[in-house]
């Protein structure tokens, strides 16, 4: 059995690797994660950490045992800092086309007009900016991508201006987006979901900052809502309390959920201003992690703590 490292990594520079998305790099057969670069160990007012950031890359040529920081992705296309949010990778015909959040400039306080930006590569390296989608709205962040059998690219994506929930695009060419009106998912407040295909549903995650929501669909449109995973904390180091912003890969008949944690908090949103109206190192650090999905009884389960053997593959 491949034991899973715990904490599977964290960032080396800043120590706030979050929104994790993984990705095999068919050149090098090694597998690259991607993820938002927070600035935890930067002393900052209020959420600036979480702004200015850039996509980290960490790559791993031991199928997964070790993760090692390679450095951030060169993504600017105009002058200035500005910030990069929650990758989505998939690889089409040779090309590994990437979409993400990106916010001009830095801000102290939540908020800023957030557009999803496309970029594509043929390394993973080395980034050509494409253009911003348009999806009628300037508040999205967190894309998803799923090919369904169709042939059409399905995105799925966070659109604050409608309440926090999750919309829907469709797409021929990855190129050229069809907004949806109506909500995929709709409910309480949500954010990073996660879609993908195994044993023989269609299943998203969504991150409702206690834990994710899991919904199921035999078709990858109507969604029934089931329970939750990852709501409970962990008793492996650093795997608490509750698990956020999650991605899946399924290999080799497994599904395996990465995720990232708050380990210094009680709480995911736990955190008080000091005087000087900033988080303290403890309460910004993250750590990411893995852990396997099972089917039982019609739904998806996990249990963060149940040894699991822990192998990437080719996918």
């Amino acid at each position: 059995m491949h034991i899973a490292p715990s904490p599977l990594y964290r960032d080396p520079i800043y120590d706030g690797a979050a929104d994790p998305v993984l990705v095999y790099n068919h050149a090098e057969k090694s597998w690259w994660m991607l993820y938002t670069q927070r600035r935890a160990n930067a002393q900052t007012n209020d959420v600036a950490y979480c702004y200015g950031t850039n996509i980290g890359v960490a790559t791993s040529t031991d199928k997964g045992q070790t993760f090692v920081y390679k450095g951030a992705l060169d993504l600017n296309f105009e002058p200035g800092v500005n910030t990069f949010w929650a990758p989505d990778v998939i690889y089409e015909n040779g090309i590994y086309h990437m979409y993400l959040a990106y916010i001009q400039g830095v801000r102290n306080h939540w908020g800023g007009t957030a557009k999803i930006a496309h970029y594509t590569s043929k390394d993973l390296w080395k980034w050509k900016y494409k253009g911003f989608i348009s999806l009628n709205s300037e508040h999205v962040i967190d894309p998803t991508l799923l090919k369904m059998p169709d042939g059409k690219w399905h995105m799925w994506y966070k659109d604050s201006s409608k309440g926090s929930i999750t919309m829907t695009a469709e797409s021929k060419d990855l190129q050229h987006w069809t907004a949806q009106t109506e909500p995929a998912i709709g409910g309480a407040p949500h954010e990073g979901a996660k879609a993908f295909f195994f044993n023989n549903w269609y299943w998203m995650i969504t991150d409702e900052w206690h834990g994710q929501r899991v919904y199921r669909s035999k078709e990858g449109k109507n969604w029934e809502k089931q329970g939750m995973l990852l709501d409970v904390p962990g008793h492996r180091p650093e795997d608490t309390p509750t698990g956020a912003h999650a991605d899946v890969q399924v290999i080799g008949g497994k599904a395996y959920i990465f995720y990232f944690t708050h380990p210094g908090r009680k709480t995911h949103f736990e955190g008080t201003l000091d005087q000087g109206f900033t988080f303290s190192y403890a309460n910004k650090r993250t750590s990411i992690h893995v852990a396997e999905l099972e089917f039982k009884e019609g739904t998806l389960v996990c249990d963060r703590d149940k040894p699991f053997d822990f192998y990437l593959g080719q996918p």
